[in-house]
């Protein structure tokens, strides 16, 4: 039996239960992920943000007829833009690791702590009712930049470690983070990358002047809820030009990170081209981090399963050559990643190869019975082929964050 269909949203009924929709969950005010369709108030709604939906036909009471899939000519594959016609006025160079990780991941610790430092006394400022750091935000983002610039992995490593309470700061730090690392993939030169972190650092600041139970609420949201979260955007402006920080990269980022390629975000539905770059960037990163984060109202979910929901979501939500390099910058299985080898064995990434993305260094947790080991072992996969026994060895599963009760924040290495 067919358990999820997808279907235009014109097809809906009472009684459907909605699992998945053609779009992240965070653009619209339906904040718990799935929900039974319980009035025709419902599927208007519904039909107001999505053109399709995915229904789960064994927990509903009204469940749609299954069909075969259709080819659309959108699905087509067309050829991509080079990614440097983005950016006409930048001169692009590929960057090359400089440090080992062993060597890279004290430097990416102090550094996301000085930046975690900064973050805080930015938005404990802006809480106080005072204005933006400027100079503090560009300060704290320096030894971060410095350090994916010679090795992301620890910093992404470090990103994927963030602890689950006061949600808009850590997302701040991981969007940052992230939005350096899709930077450097693209050979962005330094001062691009500094506007890049601060933008990831501040736009969602605005946030801070939006009720926080309606942000943290585990319900649907009214459409005056909904509209004081989309405010959010324009109190992030708002409080930037009182900043006297007047990089025009960095509001983009605050002014336009919900708008959509396809024209269907916010505030003003603009689409493809006319969403300047950086804004595109901050999109996808947003998305990124929020997706593989736990929030109040949803689990997190692992990153190869969040880079799959990404690449579902280009042409759509996002530009696809960008999408692309995001993949291409921290990988299918980033550091940080809990995965399952086929020894049975669970580990967690801590390395990748940028050549050989399925294969990179791990550190093993738990062994073949899931028992948690009391020295942990690392395992480069690169090298490493083959189990003592001779069975091939490699990732079979992404798990989630907290699989087998995990605490990856208490990882010590």
């Amino acid at each position: 039996m067919l358990k999820v269909v997808k279907i235009p949203a014109s097809e809906l009924q009472v009684g459907m239960y909605v699992s998945r929709l053609d779009r992240p969950w965070l653009e619209t005010p339906f904040a718990i992920q799935g929900f039974v369709l319980r009035s025709d108030r419902d599927i208007e709604r519904l039909r107001e943000f999505c053109q399709h939906v995915y229904i789960d036909t064994l927990k509903s009471t009204q469940a749609p007829e299954p069909e075969l899939p259709k080819v659309s000519a959108s699905a087509v594959a067309r050829p991509r833009r080079p990614t440097k016609e983005f950016f006409p006025q930048r001169t692009l160079r590929p960057y090359k690791d400089n440090s080992e990780w062993s060597e890279e991941y004290p430097k990416a610790q102090e550094a996301v702590e000085f930046l975690s430092d900064g973050i805080n006394e930015i938005f404990t400022r802006v809480t106080d009712g005072r204005s933006i750091d400027a100079v503090k935000a560009k300060k704290s983002v320096d030894p971060m930049i410095d350090s994916i610039t010679r090795n992301p992995d620890a910093c992404i490593w470090l990103a994927r470690m963030k602890q689950e309470d006061q949600y808009t700061y850590q997302h701040s730090l991981g969007a940052s983070i992230w939005a350096v690392a899709l930077g450097r993939q693209l050979g962005l030169p330094r001062a691009d990358l500094r506007s890049l972190a601060i933008g990831g650092l501040l736009f969602d600041v605005g946030k801070l002047r939006v009720d926080p139970e309606i942000l943290n609420t585990d319900r649907p949201l009214s459409d005056d809820e909904f509209q004081q979260v989309r405010d959010h955007v324009k109190h992030g402006v708002e409080m930037i030009q009182g900043s006297g920080l007047m990089n025009q990269d960095v509001i983009d980022m605050i002014a336009y990170h919900h708008e959509r390629h396809d024209g269907s975000g916010y505030p003003e539905g603009r689409k493809g081209d006319l969403i300047p770059v950086f804004a595109r960037i901050a999109a996808i990163v947003d998305c990124y981090d929020a997706i593989t984060s736990h929030r109040s109202y949803a689990r997190a979910v692992s990153p190869s399963q969040a880079i799959k929901m990404l690449y579902e979501w280009k042409d759509s939500d996002f530009q696809a050559e960008l999408v692309e390099e995001f993949i291409q910058a921290i990988g299918i299985y980033p550091a940080g990643s809990l995965v399952e080898l086929s020894s049975g064995e669970v580990a967690v990434v801590v390395a990748e190869y940028r050549t050989r993305r399925l294969r990179p260094k791990v550190m093993v947790l738990l062994d073949a019975e899931k028992n948690p080991l009391t020295s942990f072992k690392t395992i480069d996969l690169l090298n490493e082929k083959f189990t003592d026994d001779g069975m091939a060895l490699e990732i079979v599963n992404s798990l989630e964050p907290d699989a087998y009760g995990i605490d990856m924040a208490a990882i010590q290495l």
